[in-house]
């Protein structure tokens, strides 16, 4: 069905939702390309960059790298090619999607909040400003 599926995680979350990878593989042709992408929110503020020291950041990206290949190891096939970006989610959500030219774009969604109605939730914006196609799976 589909060539190149982005499947989006939060790997910080421990139980990633079977159903969400499930599908993902599922929507995939025979040979099609699977990229996961985990993105580690940025400290925000520059203040808060500065308290929490130079290397923080490299840190944290390296444990998201470690987490998301043991979690890979387990739940993928082999092949998937995995990506860990640093930023605002659904951006880096749309930039690795159009960096890998991915067909589909696969992500989660929680229950809704009160406040998802007045900044709308990260998968709320993917879908609004993605260009390939978005299956939210809850």
């Amino acid at each position: 069905m589909f060539r190149t599926c982005l499947l989006a995680v939060d790997i910080v979350d421990d139980d990633v939702p079977k159903k969400l990878t499930d599908t993902a593989i599922e929507l995939m042709d025979k040979g099609a390309a699977l990229h996961v992408v985990n993105v580690v929110p940025d400290s925000g503020m520059a203040i808060v960059g500065q308290y929490l020291g130079p290397d923080h950041s490299a840190r944290v990206m390296a444990d998201a790298q470690t987490r998301l290949a043991e979690w890979a190891a387990q739940v993928l096939p082999d092949g998937a090619t995995l990506h860990v970006a640093q930023g605002n989610v659904y951006d880096q959500i749309l930039r690795t999607a159009g960096s890998v030219a991915a067909d589909v774009i696969c992500i989660g969604a929680h229950r809704p909040a009160l406040r998802d109605y007045l900044i709308g939730p990260n998968a709320a914006r993917v879908v609004r400003h993605a260009t390939q196609s978005v299956l939210v799976i809850r």
